[in-house]
C-alpha cells in the first residue's frame, strides 16, 4: 500500500483495553489526523479474550472517535505500519522496564524499516500502574475495576471471571 500522510499505527494486544490505552489513543490523535489502533494476533501468546472479543471492546470503546480505525494484524508491527503505509508507530511507556524494552524493539525496527519512526508517549499520571494484566488479575479475584477500564470492558472482565 502506498504511504498514507499523517496515519499512525498503535499496536498493542490490548486485552483488554484500559483507559490507559484510550488515553494514549485520544492523545495521539491530537497529532497525527487518521490513527490505526491494531491488536495484535500474538502466536507466542494466549490470550484472556479472543482477538475478536479485544477488537470488539476497542470498537465499543471507540465508537464515534473520528479518524480511527480498529484493526488486526499479524507478523512483525513495523512490517504491517509499512503494508498500511502508516510512517509512525505509536507505544506508550510507563516505567523504565518498558523504555529498555520499546527503545530495542524501536532500534530494531528502524533498521529493518528506515523510513518508519516510533514515537513514545508517556503515560498519563493516573495510570502508571495500570497493566491489561494487573487488571485481569483484580478481576479474577472479584474486585471492582470499573475505575480503569471502558463500561463494557468491566462487563467483559465481570462475565469471563464470574464465579461459574
Amino acid at each position: 500500500m502506498s504511504e498514507q500522510p499523517g496515519l499512525a499505527l498503535f499496536p498493542a494486544s490490548f486485552d483488554p483495553v484500559t483507559n490507559g490505552h484510550l488515553d494514549l489513543v485520544h492523545r495521539a490523535r491530537r497529532v497525527f489526523p487518521e490513527l490505526a489502533v491494531a491488536v495484535a494476533r500474538n502466536v507466542g501468546k494466549s490470550g484472556t479474550f479472543s482477538v475478536a472479543e479485544r477488537i470488539e471492546m476497542l470498537r465499543e470503546a471507540l465508537a464515534g472517535d473520528a479518524g480511527v480505525r480498529v484493526v488486526e494484524f499479524d507478523g512483525l508491527v513495523v512490517d504491517y505500519a509499512h503494508q498500511i503505509g502508516a510512517r509512525t508507530i505509536i507505544r506508550g511507556l510507563r516505567a523504565n522496564a518498558d523504555f529498555e524494552y520499546e527503545f530495542e524493539m524501536a532500534l530494531m525496527n528502524r533498521h529493518m524499516r528506515p523510513d518508519i519512526e516510533t514515537l513514545f508517549l508517556m503515560t498519563s499520571q493516573q495510570y502508571f500502574y495500570v497493566s491489561s494484566s494487573r487488571l485481569r488479575e483484580l478481576a479474577r479475584f472479584g474486585r471492582d475495576v470499573s475505575e480503569w477500564v471502558p463500561p463494557s470492558v468491566a462487563r467483559h472482565l465481570h462475565r469471563k471471571f464470574a464465579p461459574k
